[in-house]
């Protein structure tokens, strides 16, 4: 592999080289992890953790990966961006093989790529997708979905309370209490349920979420077609930026990153320097 790397130096009186910069696209099943950021205990599994260690073990240096966000506890990613800047010029078919090889069957690493020096795997996010599938009968292949077992839900009822969020962009009423954030603005550019064979699928799209947003608006959505609340109810809490009396969080199990957006220019592949 030596042929393939090139180390970027400092020298005395000469300008200090950029780092090049390579995106990580990455899969993982969240069900082992205490979610994606690497965490002070232990005694804990982080998935950032695990992508970390497993590339020092061949790589000449410790390796420090940024993700493009958070992902709760057992939460599922299909399409996980991350950026990591290194000393040298990878042979990325050669990291891949080996970090596959050495990674939990639970992630998988499916590509890695350069990018312009500047470009940031969360902060340059145009958008992300998530889905959180549900299904109404047991089913023990379903990994990656709540079971749900109360009533059948009414489809157009869940589409009236999906549509409704449309019509914001604060959401207050669905954010975890105790999170610090700077603001709670986001923009819904899409979201709507689907129902196959008894598995209903939500999916929505914005340029940011809250922590916990998308599984109190899933928990707002069946309350509303169990009748638990009226959508009457969370309009006025949206428009005076409060929590519901009633918040339900379903759980992690049935969420996943499916997909993340950039602008096409700031993702495209860096011209690699030739080898020395």
């Amino acid at each position: 592999m030596a042929s393939n790397l090139w180390f970027c130096v400092s020298l005395p009186g000469v300008k200090t080289v950029t780092l090049p910069r390579y995106f990580i696209r990455l899969s993982y099943l969240g069900t082992s992890y205490n979610g994606w950021q690497r965490q002070p205990q232990t005694h804990t599994a982080t998935v950032q953790q695990i992508i970390e260690d497993t590339l020092s073990v061949f790589l000449p240096f410790s390796v420090t990966i940024t993700g493009c966000g958070r992902t709760d506890t057992g939460v599922h990613a299909r399409d996980y961006m991350a950026h990591w800047d290194t000393p040298i010029i990878l042979d990325t078919e050669e990291i891949m093989y080996k970090a596959n090889k050495m990674l939990p069957a639970d992630i998988a690493i499916q590509d890695i790529f350069q990018v312009k020096e500047q470009t940031h795997a969360r902060f340059d996010a145009l958008s992300r997708s998530y889905e959180y599938k549900l299904h109404i009968r047991k089913d023990p292949f379903a990994h990656q979905s709540y079971y749900y077992t109360y009533d059948q839900p009414d489809t157009d009822i869940l589409h009236q309370a999906a549509k409704l969020l449309l019509r914001y962009n604060d959401f207050y009423t669905f954010c975890k209490e105790h999170t610090d954030v700077k603001t709670t603005l986001c923009h819904i550019s899409s979201c709507q349920w689907t129902e196959s064979d008894g598995q209903y699928i939500f999916r929505i799209t914005a340029d940011r979420f809250l922590r916990g947003m998308i599984r109190l608006i899933v928990g707002m959505c069946l309350d509303v077609a169990r009748k638990k609340l009226s959508l009457a109810e969370v309009e006025d809490a949206l428009n005076r930026k409060v929590r519901l009396d009633k918040n339900w969080s379903v759980p992690a199990e049935g969420l996943t990153l499916c997909d993340i957006r950039y602008d096409e220019d700031a993702v495209r592949w860096a011209e690699s320097p030739s080898v020395p």
